[in-house]
C-alpha cells in the first residue's frame, strides 16, 4: 500500500518534520528552486511516496460469455409426425438415449415390402440355379441346344441381381426404420427443446432446408469463455496461460482455467482492435451455463514481494527536466547521465549471474543526453552545426520525449521478461533534498511498477501530476521550438 507524503515549501531556513497522523515534510526555499532560469517558482505541493516491497501481479482483462466447446443440434433423417419426446431441458443423457420417436407406419410398410421383395428373390435365385443345374445335365446328354443352356444361364444372372437389389432395398428400410427413434450422439445436457409431440417435421436429409430441429445438445463438463482483448494486452497473451473467471450469477465464487487460443484474425469494434481469446474451464457442477457473462483476468506475469513504486513517480530521461521543474528542483540536481542506465544493467545483469549485458532499453534511447538549447547555439555560432541540422536536431528530441500522454513510464509495459526499461525518479536525499536518479524498471500494471534495481526499500520519492508534467513539458518544447524558429539570432 503507497504511503502518502505531502511537502511543501515554508519560509524556515533549515528542514524541519512534523510527525503527525499524515507525517508531514517540510523543505526549505533553497530545496526547490525552479529550474529554467534559476530563480524561485511559486512553491508546489508535492507527494511522495515509499518504496515499498509487495506481490504484484499483472493481468489483462476483459468480458465475455460462457458457451460450451461442442454443441450438436439433434435432428431427425425421417419425415413423419412425432409421436414422444421422452427428455426435456436440463436433462443429462448418455449415448445412446433414445429421445424422440416419430410415427413408423410409412416406415414400416415400406420395410414389410423390402423385406418379402427379399424372399422372392431369394426363391428366384434358389429356383434359376436349379434349372441350370438341370440344363447342364441335358446339355451333356444332347437333349437341349447349347442356345437353349445358355438361356438358363443368363435366367440365372437375372435372378441373383435381383437379388442383390432386393437386400439392398431392405438394408435401407432397415435403415430408415431405425431413423424414426432419435437417440444422443454423445454425453451432454439437453439446451433446448423445440418439438412436442404430435408435430410434424422434415427429414434433414431430404429436405432442401436442412430439416427441423429436434433437440440441442452440448456437454458442459468442460466449457469456454469466449472474449475479446485490446491487441496492447494479446501480444504478452500465451496459450496455457492461467485465467481467473468470475460470472455475474455466483459473484463470490472464482473459476480459474486455461487460456486455450488466442484466435488469429482481428475483430474491430468501435475502431478498437481487438483478438479472440479462448479460456477453457473445468465445470463439474454444472454452475456454469452457457450465455453466462463472464469477467476474465488472464495472469501475465507475477512477482512476488518485489520492490515497487506509483507510475506516477516514474518519467523518462526526456521527460526529466519538465519533471524536475514541476516538482522544484534545480536542474543540476535534475541531470542523469546516459551511461548510469548502462551501469545499471551490467550491475542487475551480474547479480542475475549473467555477466555482463547489453544497455537497458525501453521506450526512448539512452545513448546520448540531448544537448541543451546553449549548447546548440554555441556550436551553430562556431560554425560546428548549421540551423537545418540544429532544427532536425530538436524536432527529434521533441518526438522522443514531448506531447506524448502515454510515453511516461506509468504506461503499461510491452514486455514482461525482466530485461529492465529505463526510467527516472526523484528520490529524497539525506540531506532532505530531491534528486535525480536513475532505475531500471520491470513489469508494471495501471498503478504500480517493479523496481529491478536503482532504489532501496524504505526510500522517499516524489509523485509527479501527469497534467502538471505534460503541461511543463510542453511549454519547454514550445520556448525551445521559438527559440529555434528563428526568434534567436543563430548564426548571424
Amino acid at each position: 500500500m503507497t504511503h502518502a507524503r505531502t511537502l511543501r515549501r515554508p519560509t524556515l531556513r533549515r528542514p524541519s518534520r512534523l510527525l503527525a497522523g499524515g507525517m508531514t515534510i517540510v523543505l526549505t526555499a533553497g530545496a526547490l528552486s525552479g529550474c529554467g532560469e534559476g530563480q524561485a517558482e511559486a512553491a508546489p505541493t508535492l507527494s511522495t511516496a515509499d518504496v515499498i516491497r509487495r506481490d504484484l501481479q499483472i493481468t489483462a482483462e476483459a468480458t465475455g460469455t460462457v458457451e460450451p466447446i461442442r454443441t450438436v443440434e439433434v435432428k431427425s433423417k425421417a419425415s413423419g409426425e412425432v409421436q414422444q419426446v421422452l427428455v426435456d431441458t436440463g436433462d443429462r443423457v448418455e449415448p445412446g438415449t433414445l429421445l424422440v420417436t416419430i410415427d413408423a407406419r410409412d416406415v414400416q410398410n415400406d420395410f414389410d415390402q423390402s423385406q418379402a421383395d427379399y424372399e422372392v428373390a431369394q426363391e428366384r435365385l434358389n429356383i434359376s440355379d436349379a434349372q441350370r443345374r438341370r440344363s447342364e445335365e441335358l446339355l451333356s446328354a444332347g437333349v437341349i441346344t447349347t442356345q437353349e443352356h445358355e438361356g438358363r444361364n443368363l435366367d440365372f444372372a437375372n435372378a441373383r441381381a435381383a437379388l442383390v437389389r432386393a437386400q439392398t432395398n431392405l438394408e435401407l428400410a432397415r435403415l430408415r426404420l431405425q431413423d424414426v427413434t432419435i437417440r444422443s450422439p454423445l454425453h451432454g445436457t439437453v439446451l433446448s427443446k423445440t418439438v412436442e409431440e404430435g408435430a410434424v417435421i422434415q427429414s434433414a436429409s431430404g429436405s432442401v432446408s436442412g430439416g427441423t430441429t429436434l433437440l440441442t445438445i452440448a456437454n458442459l463438463d468442460v466449457v469456454q469463455v469466449r472474449t475479446l482483448i485490446d491487441q496492447t494486452d494479446v501480444g504478452r497473451i500465451q496459450a496455457g496461460m492461467t485465467a481467473n473467471v468470475r460470472v455475474e450469477a455466483l459473484p463470490d465464487r472464482q473459476f480459474q482455467g486455461q487460456v486455450e487460443k488466442i484466435e488469429p484474425q482481428a475483430v474491430v469494434q468501435q475502431n478498437v482492435v481487438m483478438f479472440p481469446v479462448v479460456v477453457n474451464l473445468q465445470n463439474p457442477e454444472g454452475l456454469l451455463k452457457p450465455g453466462m457473462s463472464a469477467e476474465v483476468t488472464v495472469v501475465v506475469a507475477e512477482r512476488p514481494q518485489t520492490l515497487t513504486l506509483p507510475n506516477n513517480a516514474i518519467v523518462t530521461q526526456a521527460e526529466a527536466l519538465a519533471a524536475a521543474s514541476v516538482l522544484g528542483v534545480p536542474e543540476s540536481r535534475a541531470q542523469v547521465d546516459a551511461s548510469v542506465f548502462q551501469e545499471l544493467t551490467r550491475e542487475l545483469s551480474a547479480q542475475r549471474g549473467g555477466g555482463a549485458a547489453p544497455a537497458a532499453s525501453g521506450e526512448e534511447t539512452v545513448g546520448t543526453a540531448r544537448p541543451s538549447a546553449e549548447e546548440i547555439r554555441a556550436r551553430i555560432q562556431s560554425g560546428a552545426m548549421s540551423q537545418e541540422e540544429a532544427r532536425a536536431m530538436m524536432q527529434q528530441a521533441m518526438a522522443a520525449g514531448g506531447g506524448r500522454p502515454g510515453a511516461r513510464g506509468a504506461a503499461r509495459s510491452r514486455t514482461e521478461n525482466g530485461d529492465g526499461r529505463p526510467g527516472i525518479v526523484f528520490v529524497r536525499e539525506a540531506d532532505g533534498l530531491l534528486s535525480a536518479r536513475a532505475v531500471l524498471i520491470g513489469v508494471n500494471d495501471w498503478n504500480n511498477s517493479e523496481i529491478l534495481i536503482g532504489l532501496e526499500e524504505g526510500d522517499v520519492v516524489a509523485l509527479i501530476g501527469g497534467a502538471a508534467l505534460q503541461a511543463r513539458q510542453q511549454e519547454r518544447n514550445a520556448q525551445i521550438q521559438s527559440r529555434m524558429g528563428g526568434g534567436l539570432p543563430f548564426g548571424r
